[in-house]
């Protein structure tokens, strides 16, 4: 009889251990809960940023003046015949 309490008293022991420490602890949970958050978190931002660059390439393989625009704003083009005047912010 006492070998039988020993006995579940140690696989009771290494029940809460398995519960409490090592992986799939409690704890190890609640930070692969915490990991998954965060990515989804990322995977927002991402899928965002993924549906504006899809919405400029359709822009820009539609219409010229997106072009132009982006020529004008980032290379500083500017047309034939047109002169182009800087203001100083003095």
């Amino acid at each position: 009889m006492k070998w039988l309490w020993i006995i579940t008293l140690a696989l009771l022991l290494g029940l809460q251990y398995r519960l409490w420490v090592g992986e799939g602890s409690l704890g190890h949970v609640a930070q692969l809960k915490q990991q998954i958050q965060e990515q989804e978190r990322e995977n927002r931002r991402l899928a965002e940023r993924n549906r504006t660059l899809t919405a400029e390439v359709i822009e820009l393989k539609q219409g010229l003046e997106t072009i132009e625009e982006r020529a004008r704003q980032e290379l500083g083009l500017i047309k034939d015949g047109e002169v182009l005047i800087q203001l100083s912010g003095e």
